[in-house]
């Protein structure tokens, strides 16, 4: 009966420290989206203040729609926006 335990103990450990392993994944994903998400936001108001003191009347809005494009494309997300804006100008 104890040999049960035995085994049963180093499955409940191994199966522990893949379950560890997957969140650490994860949190790594959701910490790179926040961040993401966040020199964005940083971004849109930097690059919105350039462009006004240049007199230029195109700026993007703070909204959750671009912020969850910035935080899922990083850059590419940024440039889609400001790319979109840029069409509409036309």
């Amino acid at each position: 009966m104890e040999r049960y335990y035995g085994i049963a103990a180093i499955v409940g450990i191994c199966a522990l420290v893949l379950f560890m392993g997957m969140m650490k994944q994860k949190m790594e994903g959701v910490f790179t989206f926040v961040l993401r998400s966040v020199a964005g936001t940083i971004g849109i108001c930097t690059v919105n203040s350039l462009l006004a003191s240049q007199g230029i009347a195109l700026a993007a809005g703070i909204n959750p729609v671009n912020v969850l494009t910035i935080g899922t494309l990083g850059i590419c997300g940024f440039a889609l926006v400001y790319g979109i804006l840029l069409y509409q100008l036309l």
